[in-house]
């Protein structure tokens, strides 16, 4: 993998308070990674870019995951019964555009989320493999993505 100087960063792994209930998961060994590797961080919250509130209802999927959803046969809902789908995929739009603005080829994601999860995901109140849509739009259009589990 050639080395990059920034690398796309969930907002909230970095202390900022975007998770859906407001919280941050400020993640010291991300931040780390970061220095160790002497990339610059771009912290993006998919959730935030697409529109969406912080505090926000709670999301998962009912059907599929980040891939499948970008060959719309997915679905997602939040805890209120709304479709944040369309806003989920907007955001995506987003974090890509930016990581072609600041030349970013990596990204290190928040695991579990239905943005940015890159190896499990919820699905009606399961932990199952799979990745949500931001990760999904990213690794389609050739990113290295890593989660902050692993960091590899």
């Amino acid at each position: 993998m050639k080395k990059t100087s920034s690398a796309l960063v969930s907002a909230c792994l970095l202390g900022i308070s975007c998770r859906y209930d407001g919280s941050s998961q400020l993640n010291q060994a991300v931040v780390d990674y970061l220095q160790a590797n002497l990339l610059q961080p771009v912290p993006v919250c998919p959730e935030q870019l697409g529109g969406l509130p912080t505090p926000r209802p709670k999301s998962w999927f009912t059907k599929g995951d980040g891939k499948t959803y970008l060959q719309n046969n997915a679905q997602l809902t939040d805890e209120l019964g709304h479709d944040p789908g369309p806003a989920f995929l907007r955001g995506a739009e987003e974090v890509l555009r930016i990581a072609r603005i600041c030349q970013c080829d990596m990204a290190i994601l928040k695991q579990r989320s239905p943005s940015c999860g890159s190896r499990q995901i919820h699905l009606n109140g399961e932990v199952v493999d799979g990745v949500g849509i931001t990760c999904a739009l990213l690794q389609k259009e050739g990113l290295h993505v890593i989660c902050e589990e692993t960091l590899s």
